[in-house]
């Protein structure tokens, strides 16, 4: 004798619509995710000295340092600089990402 499991009234049809829901939920995320990818994020250090720009899948695409950042006698200010810029536009990213995905794991975690 078979039995079929009860899932508390989620009969055929109703887990027919939760997989349709469910796909359809994929497609949306992959949509979203594709937008943030196509955009550029811009981080910059103070007075603009230094200038990261990333494409929304987190690759550095264009870094641009003004000749006044560069002292030969402090190197380390520099690198603060560039810290810097790439930390905000990373951040940037990460602030995208939650904006447009965050609406479908809320809850999850």
């Amino acid at each position: 004798m078979s039995r079929r499991p009860n899932f508390g009234g989620m009969g055929g049809m109703n887990m027919q619509q939760m997989m349709k829901q469910a796909k359809k939920l994929q497609a949306q995320m992959a949509e979203e995710q594709e937008n943030i990818t196509a955009q550029e994020f811009t981080g910059k250090s103070a007075d603009d000295m230094v200038v990261a720009t990333f494409t929304g899948d987190r690759k550095l695409k264009d870094l641009k340092i003004d000749k006044e950042a560069i002292d030969p006698d402090d190197p380390d200010m520099l690198q603060d600089l560039v810290i810097d810029a790439v930390n905000k536009g990373l951040a940037q990213i990460d602030e995208a990402t939650q904006a447009s995905l965050g609406k479908y794991t809320e809850g999850l975690m």
